[in-house]
């Protein structure tokens, strides 16, 4: 059994040789299998791995949540030494939500959307704890404030929909809370989340965890997250726990080959996407009635040996190396790996090649008209007011090169994106692309040549795609919409083509969306964007909510098509450790308005804007070598209808200098040919602020 670290108090949970299997009618399907691991009071564990791979299933195994054609099969979960099996209904839902509690990845799926969040709250502790109703509703007023809601009388009364997502999900894990579990379970709980936002919520966790002495078990693909949370790590692949150990070990040390490739996947600030790029691991996660003989990461791993790795199944066994019982794996050949030289790495490749100008945007603004019907507005006669979405926004880009354009959501990153495909049209100013203003033309509007020639890949294929067409037919409609080609022969000759560019096999032609995993649909919208032989290519989120295994196939796989076709790329994110690795230049924005812009590298060190700043320090880097000043945005970002008057970024800047702040609109200060940011603070003083993001050099210590 994983054994948690030496806290002197019994365990919390208690798993050993867990499996779970769902009963079809083709047969019993083995989810997970022989699956061991111990969590003591206060003490973090995640659980990483693709999707797939079983992480949800536990949690749900855990919380006898399996469903009516599920069911553990094998071995135990023991909970503060009860049984879990042996719990009948009426124990079972006395444990739920008062000492074992769960916070999902989606909120809005765990809140009901025709109750108030009051009174949502107010069941937990009115069905656990016997108090009164009023007593109810202090402790969830109280619990508001824990999580650090602003105006909490007036969530209490609103519903779901009329709060943020980033609200939302204070509201799920404060519901979570309120029962004082030992026992916290979250289930991907930051993953649609913006950077910052998740920063606030993994200390406001860590800090909850700490008051109330609650163990978290951690369930992500996010690698970054875990080195930041949690104190030990299981690595899962295929229903199995293939490695487990301290946060030291896993990423320090790791000896699975499956491990290994996780971490060769992952974007990191010091990597270089042309001299060093990521190597995605080949292959998919097996289905759980397709699983190998041996070991079944065998068909997709490099150090397969069929003697030693593809007879009998693999346990688990103690890496003797490192001289910690906690470090584990389950590989036949751990010993023949050297973990501080196996990292994959791909094999250098040129740099695209920046050609001239492409597009051009010079001063865009883009407003929604909202009419206000309150008594106040029908007595002052302003019924008008305007949502400035985007406020004199302005960049180029050119040939073969890829801009990012980072914020936080409600910044404006995807209005802008609406307007370059004429989706919206803009208020004011020009966007120019290929010589043609097109900011004021709509996509009804414009021509086949001006649709072909700017394309947009969006964040969710299953959107896009569609489900009663195969997809042969949905890129070969986009080939003869654009005029590409028009002989029936010619069209398939060019699907096949396409598919073979994103390497998807010829034969996904005939098939339906519904019959490919996600990262395959993600393929085929990027194989349809470059179908009308593009000059440019809006990208909005086309990998945040991928694996990262998947996210690094899909991000090397634009810059193949980049190189090859000279492809100007807008890349909308707000992961800016992808950024850091995709971009040639990158556009900060808050509220609307350009922060700063410049070259990554200008970008990514001092000087910063201070909205630049807390953004890096907000991203977690999967990198144990890597330091970072640990700044929190406190507050929310105001409503775009009721802007501040100066600076956008005055009412959550932790360097405001005062008045000149909140009332005077800041100067652009230029820092370089194409570095600029805009903030009352001299540039000497913006010039002295230290990195935010280092790498340890070991060697000189």
């Amino acid at each position: 059994m994983e054994q948690p670290l030496d806290s002197g108090a019994p365990a919390v949970l208690e798993i050993e040789d867990l499996c779970v299997s769902y009963f079809t009618r083709a047969g019993e399907i083995p989810a997970v299998i022989d699956f061991s691991l111990s969590l003591a009071p206060g003490e973090s564990v995640g659980l990483v791995g693709e999707s797939g791979c079983g992480k949800s299933t536990v949690a749900m195994a855990i919380m006898r949540y399996l469903g009516s054609n599920g069911g553990i099969v094998g071995g135990t979960v023991k909970f503060q030494g009860r049984d879990m099996a042996t719990l009948n209904d009426a124990a079972l839902r006395s444990l739920r939500g008062s000492k074992i509690a769960m916070v999902y990845q989606e909120p809005m799926a765990a809140l009901n959307p025709s109750l108030t969040i009051g009174e949502q709250l107010r069941e937990v502790p009115l069905t656990h704890a016997e108090v009164s109703p009023s007593e109810a509703n202090s402790l969830s007023l109280q619990m508001l404030r824990d999580v650090d809601l602003p105006d909490p009388e007036r969530v209490m009364d609103a519903y779901p929909h009329q709060i943020s997502g980033g609200q939302q999900q204070r509201v799920v894990i404060a519901m979570a809370l309120l029962g004082k579990p030992a026992l916290l379970l979250l289930d991907e709980p930051t993953t649609a989340l913006d950077v910052t936002v998740e920063a606030g919520i993994v200390e406001l966790i860590a800090e909850l965890s700490r008051k109330y002495g609650t163990a978290l078990l951690y369930i992500s693909h996010n690698l970054g997250l875990m080195l930041e949370v949690c104190d030990r790590i299981g690595v899962m692949y295929s229903g199995e726990m293939v490695e487990a150990g301290t946060i030291d070990a896993i990423f320090s040390r790791p000896r699975h080959p499956y491990t290994l490739g996780l971490l060769g996947c992952i974007p990191l600030p010091h990597a270089d996407k042309n001299a060093r790029p990521l190597t995605a691991i080949p292959g998919q996660l097996p289905l759980p009635h397709e699983r190998p003989t041996g070991c079944n990461f065998g068909p997709r791993c490099a150090s397969f040996d069929g003697a030693k790795c593809g007879v009998n199944a693999i346990a688990m066994e103690t890496v003797a190396a490192d001289g910690e019982t906690s470090h584990r794996v389950r590989c036949t050949r751990w010993a023949d790996i050297d973990p501080t030289c196996a990292l994959p790495a791909g094999d250098y490749r040129p740099p695209s090649e920046i050609g001239d100008k492409v597009l051009e945007v010079d001063n865009l603004q883009k407003y929604y008209t909202v009419r206000d019907t309150s008594l106040r507005a029908f007595v002052t006669g302003n019924t008008v007011r305007y949502v400035k979405a985007n406020e004199d926004l302005s960049f180029d880009a050119r040939e073969g090169e890829t801009v990012a354009i980072v914020g936080e959501s409600g910044c404006g990153k995807s209005t802008v994106a609406r307007v370059l495909m004429g989706l919206e049209t803009a208020t004011g100013g020009e966007v120019r692309f290929q010589d043609a203003n097109i900011g004021d033309v709509s996509a009804q509007e414009r021509t086949p040549q001006q649709l072909g020639a700017l394309q947009m890949v969006f964040q969710n294929p299953n959107d896009t795609l569609n489900p009663s067409l195969s997809i042969g037919a949905q890129i070969g409609r986009v080939i003869r919409k654009f005029g590409v080609e028009h002989d029936r022969e010619k069209i398939r000759e060019r699907v096949l083509k396409l598919l073979a560019m994103v390497k998807l096999p010829l034969e996904f032609a005939s098939r339906r969306p519904r019959q490919l995993s996600g990262g395959q649909k993600q393929r085929v919208a990027i194989a349809r964007a470059f179908a009308g032989n593009p000059a440019a290519v809006v990208a909005d989120e086309p990998i945040s909510a991928l694996d990262v295994s998947v996210a690094a196939a899909i991000s090397e796989l634009i810059m193949d098509i980049q190189r090859d076709h000279k492809t100007t790329l807008i890349f909308i994110s707000h992961d800016l450790s992808t950024v850091r690795y995709l971009a040639d230049r990158v556009v900060v924005m808050y509220l609307g308005q350009i922060m700063e812009r410049g070259t990554t590298d200008e970008v990514f060190s001092p000087p910063y804007h201070p909205y630049t700043e807390a953004l890096l320090s907000a991203v977690p880097i999967a990198d144990p070598t890597v330091e970072k000043r640990r700044i929190v945005l406190e507050g929310q970002p105001p409503s775009a209808l009721d802007p501040p008057k100066g600076c956008p970024f005055s009412t959550r800047c932790p360097r405001r200098l005062g008045a000149i702040c909140d009332n005077e609109l800041p100067p652009v200060r230029r820092v370089g040919d194409r570095h600029e940011i805009s903030c009352h603070i001299s540039m000497d003083e913006l010039q002295a602020v230290e990195p935010v993001i280092t790498v340890k050099d070991y060697a000189a210590e």
